[in-house]
């Protein structure tokens, strides 16, 4: 019987092998050899790393979520080592000769030939570390000051949806929408760029070739797909028109190449990945893992939301990718282990079903025999 858990290791290893097949053709230069291509598809960087996220879920599937994460012994719990991987990463990226610099920005380590984004790091293993603390704190998680406040130091949206199912009230969020408004306006009007992103999404067109020519070009790409796409590897864009075209844009290459239908089947693939998770933390009974699962959800479900709301001209430009499509290396590899942790739950679930389907059986056919034996006795 197909389990929520199978539907997960499905979608995961679907959307992996999606990616590779289309971060490739998005990287394809104009008079490649199609055997290069192939070798690219099945020997390559990307497919290297796709396999090594398979082999990470099936790790995480593993690992019994609430023995391992989940301990009331504070000396040998592993969440306060986490955090300390966490923010020393954060910290080291910053050291020179270590963090190097991509894209404007400071958000990579590089050791020898492996690189890394700590911030990867630091996203999902919030989501461990916020479960646990609302876990624990279970008590008094509708307090400010001794439930929700604490980890506020070091969370996002995700964070906040995590502490809201936690018991924490919805006022207490609220409160953050204030500094959270001018903090935002400051930012933006004391960065040139973050203002012409602004601009750029309200009017892109007051600048085609500069501010507003990365969303029209992504725009460019996903109208000329129309319903069933140019074809695989046809897309125009990819050749020196559309930016970031393997990685925050890729979607616009789906659209392009394989049309509405490419783009419906990834956003139903999405919407499958959603459904089996939730069918899974609806129904486990420990809340740390019900938080940890809501958690994984959230931050799959939103990176994927504001990807393709940005690459749509629906939002303003922000550096998020597709997650499990967009090229990757630390974002795929922590994304397949953290879906894999519901795989987990998934197995735990059907182990413990089981277990209670054999219990049942055995008193019913205790039941039975006892009938017998007793019918006997009055023949």
């Amino acid at each position: 019987m197909l389990r929520a858990g199978h539907g997960l290791i499905l979608i995961v290893i679907t959307l992996l092998a999606f990616g590779v097949v289309m971060v490739t053709s998005a990287g394809l230069t104009v008079g490649q050899d199609r055997a290069v291509v192939l070798e690219d598809v099945l020997l390559g960087r990307t497919t290297l790393l796709a396999v090594m996220a398979v082999v990470c879920m099936w790790m995480g599937s593993r690992i019994p979520v609430e023995r391992f994460f989940y301990r009331t012994d504070r000396r040998h719990s592993p969440i306060p080592w986490l955090l300390v991987v966490m923010i020393g990463l954060l910290v080291i990226v910053h050291l020179p000769g270590i963090g190097y610099e991509k894209n404007g920005a400071q958000r990579w380590i590089k050791l020898g030939s492996v690189g890394f984004q700590p911030s990867e790091v630091a996203k999902w293993g919030m989501v461990i570390v916020l479960a646990w603390w609302a876990t624990r704190r279970a008590a008094v998680m509708d307090q400010l000051l001794s439930g929700f406040a604490p980890p506020m130091v070091l969370v996002a949206i995700v964070s906040v949806g995590i502490l809201l199912a936690g018991g924490s009230r919805w006022w207490h969020a609220a409160l953050l929408f204030p500094p959270a408004a001018l903090g935002f306006i400051g930012m933006v009007l004391v960065s040139p760029y973050r203002m012409d992103r602004l601009r750029a999404f309200f009017d892109p067109y007051q600048d085609p070739q500069g501010i507003g020519y990365h969303i029209l070009q992504s725009m460019g790409a996903i109208s000329g797909g129309g319903l069933a796409g140019r074809g695989l590897g046809n897309s125009i864009q990819k050749f020196g028109y559309l930016p970031e075209d393997t990685t925050d844009f890729i979607f616009a290459i789906i659209c392009e190449e394989m049309g509405v239908v490419g783009a419906a089947v990834v956003i139903s693939l999405y919407a499958c990945l959603l459904w089996c998770g939730y069918s899974i933390i609806k129904r486990v009974q420990h809340p740390f893992q019900r938080l940890l699962g809501l958690g994984v959800l959230l931050c799959v479900g939103l990176q994927a939301f504001i990807n393709i709301a940005v690459v749509t001209g629906s939002a303003p430009t922000k550096g998020i990718a597709l997650p499990l499509l967009s090229s990757g290396g630390t974002g795929w590899v922590l994304t397949a282990f953290c879906i894999g942790l519901l795989v987990s739950m998934d197995r735990e679930l059907a182990m413990r079903e089981g277990l209670e389907a054999s219990r049942h059986q055995g008193i019913k056919d205790d039941e039975a025999e006892s009938i017998d034996e007793t019918a006997l006795a009055t023949a």
